[in-house]
């Protein structure tokens, strides 16, 4: 009898390992997914990429708002009596009572090395902590958030150029090619699992905007930690003369100054440790994103300028 499988996910991070399982032939019975979100000014619904992955694929999907005390979702998964959930940045909480609704389980794909990073931004907060590695780990689900044991981790190299985009795409290939090598030993009972060491547990908590704020008595490596790991959203920004600019992209220099000041003609800005950090792309409020150089033609932030830290 063929296997049935529930899919659980809703980022473009969930995307790839969707159509890798798909395309590899394993049967996605239906797939759980975020509802549309209104865009901000409430014109346009916008489906979650794993909505829309799953629409052209013809693959079944749902979306309810919420999975606790939702009796229609309990029976229907229930009735489908699957043999397993894979679930990828789902973004809510699988209640207890449904964890035992599959013959294998609920299975998590995690962007870290647990126990490192439990929660909701594993991969910023990785960045933003200047760790020299991260990865993904394959994890059943329990009731506590990410602690349940682990069947395989999976580890990829950080460096201070790269951002949380680019990482969140290479953690997603690679789960999409080593899910592959873990799924049929799971259905097969032939995965051992190895409890996380819960003394070392660290958490990811969801980013807050606020955070994206430099504050330039840090030194240049964690600002730069800062813009990669908040980039491209919610961003790293300061604020000048009553506007917010958000830094894209940059990197270490060894300028001298005084803290914020600003020290060359192409928006390199000294911080804590006779340090610097050099600019070289950056968005101005309600504006488009902009090489350093284009940016400093117009801009009214010059040599000799002093960064406010609030």
């Amino acid at each position: 009898m063929s296997k049935k499988i529930i899919f659980m996910g809703t980022p473009l991070f969930a995307v790839p390992i969707l159509k890798s399982l798909y395309q590899n032939g394993y049967p996605i019975s239906v797939v759980y997914t975020q509802p549309p979100q209104k865009s901000k000014r409430g014109q346009k619904i916008n489906k979650s990429p794993v909505q829309g992955i799953s629409e052209t694929l013809n693959i079944d999907f749902r979306s309810p708002i919420t999975l606790k005390d939702n009796k229609e979702e309990f029976e229907f998964i229930k009735e489908l009596n699957a043999d397993l959930a894979i679930v990828v940045a789902y973004g809510q909480i699988i209640p207890k009572n449904y964890l035992s609704l599959t013959k294998k389980g609920f299975i998590n794909i995690h962007g870290s090395l647990l126990p490192s990073w439990r929660g909701a931004a594993p991969i910023q907060r990785s960045i933003m902590n200047l760790d020299d590695e991260t990865g993904i780990s394959i994890m059943k689900i329990e009731e506590n958030l990410d602690s349940g044991p682990v069947s395989n981790i999976y580890k990829l190299k950080l460096n201070q150029n790269q951002n949380a985009q680019e990482i969140s795409e290479k953690l997603s290939v690679l789960a999409a090619e080593k899910i592959l090598d873990n799924i049929d030993d799971i259905l097969e009972d032939k995965a051992k699992f190895k409890e996380q060491d819960h003394s070392k547990a660290t958490y990811a908590k969801k980013i807050d905007k606020k955070e994206g704020q430099i504050n330039w008595s840090e030194r240049a490596c964690k600002i730069i930690g800062m813009i990669n790991g908040l980039y491209p959203t919610p961003g790293a920004f300061f604020s000048y003369s009553g506007e917010r600019y958000k830094i894209l992209k940059a990197e270490k220099g060894n300028g001298v100054g005084k803290i914020g000041e600003v020290i060359s003609d192409r928006l390199e800005i000294a911080c804590s440790n006779k340090q610097s950090v050099k600019i070289l792309e950056i968005q101005r409020q309600g504006k488009n994103p902009q090489k350093i150089g284009e940016f400093m033609l117009g801009s009214k932030i010059k040599k000799g300028s002093i960064i406010p830290n609030v």
